[in-house]
């Protein structure tokens, strides 16, 4: 019933601010697959991985194989000794855990450095995305790629060539729909991508070109 109320007022929105001021919209992920410096920094995020996703597996072993001894001599050890060895175990897990929250959990390593390597992208993206709505005349700007459902999209209000324009990225092939949005640029920890996940490419029909669709605007 929220997700509904949102959708309807999202749409009312829409529509009372369309009689007013000029709006548009961008596919910020189309954007950000078609840009060299994205797609380097997904390389380096994968190599800052398996780096750290070595660490962690060799963290594991440790505790596997205090874990293997205890059980082999457990039947020879003194309740002392048993108790001193299990507290090894317990400190060498716990050393994992926290290892592995420090580098993959919320605003862990991981999340920390793919923001830094991100932001001077973003910023560029944010910078071509204001250029391109002042000299349109665009009050608003939305994102396609982003959380603001939008349940119908007119071709027309679409600039997201317009921006890749702007960054020198102009191509014949069109726009297609994106999944996560420029302001990734404020990364959800929760979301981050897969590593090594490349982005996606949806074709749509030929029949509508970029060209055509900047001669209405």
């Amino acid at each position: 019933m929220k997700k509904f109320l949102f959708i309807f007022l999202a749409g009312f929105l829409l529509a009372s601010v369309s009689q007013a001021q000029k709006i548009g919209y961008i596919d910020s992920n189309f954007i950000l697959s078609k840009m060299p410096a994205f797609n380097q920094v997904q390389q380096e995020m994968d190599k800052y991985a398996e780096a750290w996703q070595r660490e962690i597996e060799q963290l594991q072993q440790q505790a596997d194989k205090l874990k293997q001894d205890y059980k082999a001599e457990e039947v020879l050890l003194t309740e002392q000794m048993k108790q001193k060895r299990q507290a090894e175990i317990t400190k060498k897990e716990n050393e994992l855990r926290d290892y592995q929250r420090k580098v993959f959990g919320y605003e862990g390593m991981m999340f920390k450095r793919r923001q830094e390597l991100m932001r001077p992208i973003q910023d560029e993206v944010f910078e071509a995305v204001e250029k391109v709505s002042k000299s349109r005349g665009i009050q608003i700007m939305f994102d396609k790629s982003g959380d603001l459902v939008m349940i119908y999209t007119n071709p027309v209000h679409d600039y997201t060539e317009y921006v890749l324009e702007e960054l020198g990225l102009a191509s014949d092939r069109k726009n297609s729909t994106g999944k996560q949005p420029a302001d990734a640029i404020v990364d959800d920890p929760e979301n981050l991508p897969e590593v090594g996940e490349e982005p996606q490419e949806q074709q749509q029909p030929p029949a509508q070109k970029a060209t055509k669709k900047k001669s209405n605007n």
